[in-house]
């Protein structure tokens, strides 16, 4: 039998806590987006480390839920337990079955990061088996391609590692660039992130695709002074993290920055001042990188 979405919409600020409650008393999943997206109101929010937090005007939940539960008496149960002042008005919509796992696969196919750098899950054949493959599917660490940041970073890498450079990728992920920078032929290769699932899952993607890069978290010593250094995370955390990242270019190396955003940039640039003249080096759907030479003294 079809399972059913229970469709409402509140106030931005009351949205968590009924989500919460849904769940508590049986919906299988909810989802919450803005209820203007699509619309000249839609507002854009990046839930950014240091940032303060935008809010929508208006949120919708989309709650998935059994047909065998009563979805009227389930709202009304969590908009009590939420402490709403009155029940929502509510719509129902059908969700038919699918095969989930097909469906998530066919979202992902090999992706052409440059003419000989590529992008496989595995559970498709390399399109082109002599080109550099790095074989990585979609999990719970960010970095799968997809995302602008993450070909824009590729892309530096690819034109930036030779034979036996060293390479520390902050904010690993899944380990997609520090993978990358072992296939192109980096010498020692660190990737730290402050997440232990994401330490562990990069890896395994590093076991997978036969490359010996090491992987630690953000609390543990980093035993390395590189010559390529490349961070892709978020602005703010980009900005604090300067310091660090600076310690650990050696004088003359490179360093290249993403996770921004095209205002964002001058910030970020200004926070490496001390040590970088950053200029940026691509863009790609409204999302910036930088990249600069550590100066020597």
């Amino acid at each position: 039998m079809p399972w059913r979405a229970l469709v409402v919409e509140v106030e931005a600020g009351r949205a968590e806590a009924l989500a919460d409650a849904l769940l508590a008393r049986g919906a299988a999943s909810v989802a919450i987006e803005d209820a203007d997206a699509g619309t000249a109101a839609e507002q854009a929010v990046f839930d950014e480390p240091g940032a303060a937090a935008g809010a929508w005007r208006r949120a919708r939940l989309r709650a998935l839920v059994d047909p065998a539960l009563e979805a009227g008496d389930l709202l009304r149960a969590a908009a009590a337990a939420a402490a709403l002042a009155r029940v929502p008005p509510h719509a129902l919509e059908t969700v038919d079955d699918t095969d989930w796992v097909r469906a998530s696969q066919a979202e992902f196919a090999p992706i052409r990061v440059t003419e000989r750098l590529w992008v496989v899950p595995t559970w498709h054949a390399a399109p082109d088996p002599a080109a550099l493959n790095i074989v990585l599917d979609p999990g719970l660490a960010f970095g799968t391609g997809s995302h602008p940041t993450t070909r824009l970073c590729l892309r530096w890498l690819e034109r930036h590692v030779t034979p036996g450079l060293s390479v520390l990728d902050y904010g690993t992920g899944s380990g997609i660039l520090a993978i990358a920078a072992c296939k192109l032929g980096a010498g020692t290769v660190v990737g730290v992130d402050i997440d232990p699932a994401a330490v562990g899952a990069a890896r395994a993607n590093a076991a997978l695709n036969r490359v010996g890069a090491q992987f630690r978290e953000a609390a543990m010593p980093v035993p390395l002074v590189a010559d390529l250094v490349v961070a892709n995370i978020l602005a703010n955390p980009l900005a604090l993290l300067a310091p660090a990242l600076a310690a650990h270019t050696r004088p003359g190396g490179r360093i290249a920055l993403a996770g921004l955003l095209e205002p964002q940039g001058a910030a970020v640039a200004a926070a490496y001042a001390p040590w970088f003249d950053l200029a940026v080096f691509g863009a790609e759907d409204g999302w910036i990188a930088l990249e600069g030479v550590r100066r020597c003294a």
